[in-house]
């Protein structure tokens, strides 16, 4: 989520190393040719107290990969298997990055230091290893627009420009390269689980469940949830929960993922993992973000159900530990768990507090008529309609009523929001790539960051690990 950060001491805890043993094979970061520090998130370094440290130091940290104080005393690459596009593989793992470290933040609660494009694994197969420096520019821009929307996601931690030439089939080649550090809620991937139990390690399985539940730790299952004593069936609400408020803040941004792959879907319900993403530039189910997602598997409006069929992948991954009709039967909570956060969220964003489910839905409802009638896009219509202004017709009706939200910040006087469409997103390549400039960017993110002040603390998720 995106809660403003609050400054912490610097709290090392690996506390991966419990399960690394069937989890995770220790690695050697990759020496590259050079280390130039290119974005260094000012905002959460604090968090994980890291702050204090100088750029030099950033850069053997992030750059170098120097192990920090009493933490991992080796990077690990992460052991999953995976659906990709519903097809299972179980060739994959971390094949470009690393759990590098994990530390407490203020509240106590767990954060990640994992890498991309550190270097070779057991997993990269006949990949090199490597991370373009224009997917980490664009990493940096999908995380700070999805956390100003109020999603759940990653936090682009650092980007350090190496020094390589790539070849790249999708990039003019050869291009810039760099390594990239997330902070994120954890790595324990549906895959993590779906290998285990291809593997047969039900014992491993066993300790995995209960890792996450001490780790990443929820609300029980309803008390009326059959099984609900049961370790995986109390994790398996826990992330249906997760999922299911993921889901919704994908929708209410107008964001499209691209490759939800059950390797890409962490238990916590946090967003990861930015190939292809896209924003709306219209309001079209269909759209889609992968030139290679040829049957629109991924598209914009099929984005729920994908990820509600990769909790049924999750579901069969936990079926060795326990029978199948508790899992059934928190599985089914996703759909009105997903209309519920819809609601809440949809109404945050537009402005207005929330009336009930039913009144709720209708607003939705009249909105996605508006939209797709007068082929506005998500930022466009949130923005024009704030607090419920400006609305005509039955738009107006559903929104009869409804009490808009303090919106006094001065970005609701901007006369245009802000957006991440396509174009926008080469205009900002193009001035790092062809004159080495990279205000554009900073002064994006800037604008980013401002207008999630104006939006505010987005509402509170069931299952929320933050």
């Amino acid at each position: 989520m995106r809660h403003e950060p609050q400054p912490a001491k610097y709290t090392p805890d690996p506390q991966i190393e419990e399960v690394a043993d069937f989890l995770a094979d220790p690695v050697v970061a990759a020496e590259f040719p050079q280390h130039t520090l290119r974005f260094r998130n000012r905002r959460w370094d604090k968090a994980v107290g890291l702050h204090h440290l100088s750029d030099e130091n950033w850069v053997g940290h992030f750059g170098k990969f120097s192990p920090l104080p009493y933490n991992l005393p080796q990077p690990l690459a992460l052991r999953y298997h995976g659906h990709q596009f519903r097809v299972y593989n179980p060739e994959i793992g971390d094949g470009r990055g690393f759990l590098f470290a994990q530390m407490r933040d203020a509240a106590g609660h767990l954060l990640d230091c994992g890498t991309k494009g550190s270097g070779l694994t057991p997993y990269s197969r006949t990949a090199d290893g490597r991370l373009t420096l224009k997917g980490g520019v664009r990493e940096i821009l999908a995380t700070e627009m999805l956390e100003a929307l109020g999603a759940n996601t990653s936090k682009t931690f650092s980007i350090i420009e190496t020094g390589e030439a790539l070849e790249r089939g999708d990039e003019p080649s050869p291009t810039r390269s760099a390594v990239m550090v997330r902070l994120s809620h954890g790595h324990i991937r549906i895959g993590s689980f779906q290998r285990l139990m291809a593997l047969e390690e039900d014992a491993h399985l066993t300790r995995l469940v209960d890792y996450c539940l001490a780790t990443y730790p929820g609300p029980l299952p309803p008390k009326d949830a059959p099984g609900r004593d049961q370790p995986a069936i109390a994790l398996m609400h826990q992330v249906t929960e997760r999922m299911a408020d993921l889901a919704a803040s994908y929708m209410v941004a107008g964001f499209v993922h691209g490759v939800l792959n059950t390797d890409n879907m962490n238990i916590t319900g946090e967003s990861f993992d930015y190939g292809p993403w896209r924003w709306l530039p219209a309001w079209d189910p269909g759209f889609t973000a992968a030139y290679f997602d040829q049957t629109g598997l991924y598209a914009f409006g099929r984005q729920p159900e994908a990820i509600r069929w990769n909790l049924g992948q999750f579901a069969i991954a936990l079926r060795p530990l326990v029978e199948a009709e508790p899992l059934v039967a928190a599985l089914e909570r996703f759909g009105p768990l997903y209309h519920d956060a819809m609601a809440r969220r949809f109404c945050w964003r537009l402005g207005i507090a929330p009336r009930g489910l039913e009144k709720d839905a209708a607003v939705i409802g009249a909105a996605e008529v508006t939209m797709r009638e007068g082929r506005v896009g998500p930022d466009e219509f949130f923005y024009r309609h704030r607090g419920g202004k400006a609305a005509q017709g039955t738009l107006a009706d559903a929104l009869k009523g409804y009490e808009p939200l303090d919106s006094d910040h001065e970005y609701w006087s901007d006369g245009q929001p802000e957006t991440m469409l396509i174009d926008e997103v080469e205009t900002l390549w193009s001035a790092i790539d062809e004159r080495d400039d990279w205000a554009p960017l900073e002064e994006k993110v800037t604008r980013i960051r401002r207008m999630g002040e104006a939006l505010g603390e987005p509402p509170e998720p069931l299952g929320h690990t933050s």
